[in-house]
């Protein structure tokens, strides 16, 4: 199946609130237990970006599908192609979107992570955002060894691994049930990608 390429050269027009939630819902109503919510999907887009070449490396047709769990006939069907190319150009848009944000104004940058309000606290989860973004190193899993290697990015990799469930903490896996570890492990992700956006020298 033909799709689009992503153009980094595209007009940026970022999800409204309601387009997200639109398809955050569409993404949950289809059959495959693979299909990305939209904190994946959010993950999973930041990985893809954050190494040059790789979204152009990989071709659309080879990284998109995986955000609906794959284009095999029983693993997500679409309704009709034309909601499939409306998905299609909602995740392209939600790229375009964080790609000019990062290029313009970084410190302003928010994931979409899972924010549950108790009292006056937030607790956050960055549980299935960071799923997402494994999802993304594995398909180009040659060129992100170095950076889990690297003595600067790698500590600050440590986080999104652990909570994407990759990794380990001195050898003893997190404790992800207890909330303030599960909060904070979550809230040290932006640093991470903060920081390969800096190795990578903006757009």
């Amino acid at each position: 199946m033909n799709y689009p390429d992503f153009n980094p050269a595209s007009p940026n027009t970022p999800l409204s609130d309601a387009e997200l939630q639109q398809l955050d819902e569409l993404l949950a109503s289809l059959p495959s237990e693979a299909a990305m919510n939209i904190e994946g999907m959010d993950g999973y887009l930041t990985g893809l970006w954050l190494l040059p070449g790789v979204l152009e490396r990989l071709g659309t047709a080879g990284w998109l599908p995986l955000v609906w769990g794959g284009d095999g006939e029983e693993s997500a069907p679409f309704p009709s192609q034309r909601q499939r190319k409306n998905t299609t150009v909602l995740v392209l848009r939600h790229l375009q979107s964080l790609a000019c944000q990062w290029r313009d104004d970084a410190e302003q940058w928010e994931p979409i992570f899972s924010v549950a309000e108790q009292g006056e606290r937030e607790w956050v989860d960055a549980r299935d955002w960071c799923t997402g973004f494994l999802q993304a190193t594995d398909l180009a899993a040659e060129a992100w060894e170095p950076l889990w290697d690297d003595p600067e990015i790698g500590p600050l990799l440590v986080p999104i691994a652990l909570l994407g469930g990759e990794g380990q903490d001195d050898g003893e896996a997190a404790d992800l049930d207890d909330p303030e570890v599960l909060d904070s492990l979550s809230r040290s992700v932006p640093e991470a990608v903060l920081a390969l956006l800096a190795r990578r020298g903006g757009r």
